[in-house]
This record gives C-alpha cells, sequence and structure tokens, in this order.
C-alpha cells in the first residue's frame, strides 16, 4: 500500500508539481490550497507524512502545525516545512511548533524526495519502537531477520529472556519491573556495542523478550558479556533484605507460598552456519526450543544447541 501524503500549498502551480513528482515516485497524494481545508482533510484521513507550505490565505503553516501536534492523533505525523525564506528565525519557528523538517522553495527533486523518504523512515521508526525501551519492535525484527536471509550473508539470531521477571515483577510492582526491562536493554546494547560489529540489530520483542542480530563469531561473545553483566547488576533491583535473603517469596493460586531465586537469563544463539535458515517463522521455532531446553539450565546461559550450553553463572530456577 503506498504511503498517503498531504501537500498543503496555496500556489496552484507548485501543488501541482509536487503531486505529479511525488506520485511519479509512488506516493498517494492529496493536496490541499490552505490551512483550514488541511486540518479538514486531516481529520477524514490521517496522512503519513504532511508537506506544509508556512505562507497561505486563512491560516499559515504554523498555526496548522501547531494545531496538528496538540491533537494526539496527529501529534506524531512527520511535517516538512515550505518556505521561500530562509532566514534562520522563521525556521526556529517551524521546529518551536512541532515541524520536523524544512524544504526551501525552489527545490530541487533529489532533495525533495530525500527529505520524504528521511521523515517516512523517522515516522515509521518512532511507531514501531518500544515506548519503554526506544528500540524497535517485531516489525522491524522480522525485516531485518529477512534481510539477512535474502542476504544469504551468515548471521545469528538470537533471543534473550530474563527468568522468572513475572515474580519479579509481581512482587516489586510495574515501576520496578520497567527498571528491570530498562536495565536488560541497556545490558544487551552496551553488549553489543563492545562486542559486535558495528553493524549489527539490537530489537525489543515486547515484555522482558529482546533480540540482537550479528555475525555467527561474535553472538556467543555477546552472549557471554550479556549473562555476565547481568548477573552481576540484577541483584541491585532487589530490596536490601531481600538480596541478604537471596530469593523473593510469592502466595501462588493455592495461596502457598512459592520461593524464586534472582533472576538470570536465558540467551539463545540461532546461528545460519548451524540450521539452513530459510524464512522467519523457522528462526522463532528454533528459538523456542532452544529457549524451552534453556530454561532447565541453572544460572544465566547462553544456548547455541540443544546438547550445549555456556554457563556464566550458576544457580537454582524455581520458575518462569
Amino acid at each position: 500500500m503506498a504511503q498517503r501524503i498531504l501537500v498543503v500549498e496555496d500556489d496552484t502551480n507548485i501543488r501541482n508539481v509536487l503531486r505529479l513528482q511525488l506520485e511519479d515516485a509512488g506516493y498517494e497524494i492529496t493536496a490541499v490550497e490552505d490551512g483550514i481545508k488541511a486540518l479538514e482533510q486531516v481529520e477524514r484521513e490521517t496522512p503519513d507524512l504532511i508537506l506544509l507550505d508556512i505562507m497561505m490565505p486563512k491560516m499559515d503553516g504554523y498555526e496548522v502545525c501547531r494545531r496538528l501536534r496538540r491533537d494526539f492523533h496527529t501529534s506524531r505525523v512527520p511535517i516538512i516545512m515550505l518556505t521561500a525564506k530562509t532566514t534562520l528565525g522563521e525556521k526556529v519557528e517551524g521546529f518551536e511548533h512541532g515541524a520536523n523538517d524544512y524544504l526551501t522553495k525552489p527545490y530541487r527533486l533529489e532533495e525533495l524526495l530525500a527529505r520524504v523518504k528521511s521523515a517516512l523512515q523517522w515516522s515509521r521508526a518512532q511507531r514501531e519502537s518500544n515506548p519503554l525501551t526506544g528500540l524497535p519492535g517485531n516489525t522491524s525484527i522480522e525485516a531485518e531477520t529477512n534481510r539477512r536471509i535474502e542476504s544469504r550473508a551468515p548471521f545469528a539470531y538470537c533471543h534473550c529472556d530474563p527468568d522468572t521477571f513475572k515474580a519479579f515483577n509481581d512482587y516489586y510492582g510495574y515501576s520496578r519491573g520497567d527498571e528491570a526491562i530498562k536495565l536488560t536493554a541497556g545490558i544487551i546494547l552496551n553488549a553489543v556495542e563492545a562486542h559486535g560489529t558495528g553493524e549489527d540489530f539490537v530489537g525489543h520483542i515486547g515484555g522482558d523478550d529482546f533480540v540482537y542480530i550479528t555475525v555467527p563469531g561474535y553472538a556467543e561473545i555477546i552472549g557471554e558479556r550479556i549473562c555476565a553483566e547481568f548477573e552481576q547488576k540484577v541483584r541491585f533491583l532487589y530490596a536490601e533484605t531481600d538480596r541478604r535473603r537471596g530469593y523473593i517469596e510469592i502466595e501462588n493460586r493455592q495461596r502457598v507460598l512459592e520461593r524464586y531465586d534472582f533472576m538470570h537469563i536465558t540467551v539463545v544463539v540461532v546461528s545460519s552456519e548451524r540450521y539452513n535458515l530459510t524464512h522467519f517463522a523457522q528462526v522463532i521455532d528454533i528459538a523456542a526450543d532452544l529457549k524451552r531446553y534453556g530454561k532447565t539450565l541453572p544460572g544465566s546461559v547462553v544456548v547455541c544447541e540443544r546438547r550445549t550450553a555456556q554457563h556464566r553463572a550458576m544457580g537454582s530456577r524455581t520458575g518462569s
């Protein structure tokens, strides 16, 4: 489905040229001539991007931008301001009202298309990213995995899942649970940055599940670093009394106290050098099978095959 762009421009010639140029580039275009019609059009259908002229009759671009940003439904739609002026003050005013970018008239077609593409990519990344960690979500994870499969270059898809997180979250509450998720994200990012290639990918599946994608030769090294740092830091999320005791206790549905060890983390490595990977669903199935096996092992572990695991820290597991 083509991405929808709303062009708001009072000059008929420029408006028509923009329509033709953007339609030729594969976008679906709606064009209106003033700010009031722009707001009416947005109310009928939210576009993926707005090209917004500043100097218009009835309502100028600044006011349109301000109203769009005030509305929840349009607050994250990228806006590129169109202007014939190039003064710094005018640009600053536009940014203060919520514009994402500027395009100065007259413009070159290459610049127009580049700025539109960049704004749409930014918007898509913002929509897909996890609001807690800011990391790319499921759509981006699947797209990146498929890209690696299609490239035929060796890669490793690595799933990271803290153990007994639900018990921790139930015991301490959602706020502390969010801290644990953000801590895990930071540990994974640190490990990938320290031992990765610079072209690696880190994503947040949701909840306490994460993914990093790298080359096979670095996957286990990164995983070992994640396990070691997680074991070192996670204990400080627990209250001092619980740290001294070494566990937490939670009532189950039968109102019987169950004991839970501190969280550990399971990292599973699905490498294209070990498995003939042909599609995303296959990668997910292998990762799920390895994770089930990893959850039976003590402590934080890196699991590459069902019968091998690198143990970074030992400890008992009584929940998942």
